[in-house]
């Protein structure tokens, strides 16, 4: 049975190859696609600030792919393709690095298991996720809170009261 997946890209290091990470998230997307995976849209990239420690600004995508992988089967080949662009497994939470892919939903609901969690945990409070995928996902129900990826982003968007 073929599935819809949202998967999120993001890159803040150069690639040897294919240049800035504009360029890499590009290449990633025809990387990804194949006879396995076809991809049915992709957000244009935008920039954003980086958490944690690294101080180089990310680029940051959306993409809705079709596949007859299961979770656990697509993610591995996402680090594959991770790899192939020169990530090393393992290395510091948040630090540079040239191509980051991550599940953030799956049209067939949750998925849990010890290496993936879909949804993804954070997607509902990252803006550089959010945004570039509501504009290719935007009625898609996160399968937890029942919002959609719409909701979820005006959510994040709104205003807060100075405390």
């Amino acid at each position: 049975m073929r599935s819809r997946f949202a998967i999120a890209l993001g890159s803040n290091r150069r690639h040897v190859r294919f240049g800035a990470p504009e360029a890499v998230i590009r290449a990633a997307l025809t990387r990804l696609a194949g006879k396995k995976v076809h991809v049915i849209a992709a957000s244009r990239t935008v920039r954003s600030r980086p958490l944690g420690p690294s101080r180089r600004t990310y680029a940051n995508a959306a993409a809705l792919i079709e596949t007859r992988f299961e979770p656990q089967r697509l993610l591995k080949r996402l680090k594959k393709i991770e790899r192939e662009f020169g990530r090393k497994p393992g290395g510091s939470r948040w630090s540079a690095r040239t191509l980051d892919l991550d599940i953030l939903l799956w049209s067939r609901g949750s998925w849990a298991s010890p290496t993936l969690v879909v949804p993804h945990r954070e997607f509902r409070r990252r803006s550089f996720v959010l945004g570039p995928l509501a504009t290719i996902a935007g009625d898609w129900r996160d399968p937890l809170s029942g919002l959609t990826v719409r909701q979820l982003k005006a959510r994040l968007d709104r205003k807060r009261p100075a405390a």
